[in-house]
């Protein structure tokens, strides 16, 4: 089986560090994706996609990018289902991203994390 996504695109929002019970850092932020052709009004629509990165990578993501923010993100989807407070099942799809590349940041934000971080500010190569 074959599970891998490659998506460019900005930051919706600041994105939200969090850590779970046993300390794993989790960040979280929506990637809006613009579509590769236009609506009937000519314009050119966009997907919103949630993103979860893990551990370092996640706080440094956090660290580094905000509102606004063009980012590379590799990774893998992710679904699972779970029933709300109203016992209705919900489903929901997310990338579960494996590599952060930062691609555009805002002005104002700090300067583009070192190298020995393991991310990398190039974009992907090219292919991806």
């Amino acid at each position: 089986m074959f599970n891998q996504v490659t998506l460019v695109g900005r930051f919706t929002r600041d994105p939200e560090l969090t850590y779970t019970k046993d300390g794993t850092p989790v960040c979280n932020f929506t990637l809006a994706v613009q579509r590769s052709f236009r609506n009937q009004e000519g314009e050119y629509d966009a997907d919103f996609v949630p993103v979860t990165v893990w551990r370092r990578q996640a706080e440094t993501t956090c660290e580094y990018c905000h509102k606004g923010a063009m980012v590379g993100v590799k990774g893998r989807i992710n679904t699972r289902l779970y029933d709300n407070k109203d016992n209705k099942r919900v489903q929901v799809v997310e990338v579960n991203a494996e590599d952060v590349r930062f691609l555009k940041l805002q002005p104002g934000a700090s300067e583009a994390p070192p190298e020995s971080i393991g991310l990398s500010t190039e974009p992907f190569p090219a292919g991806m």
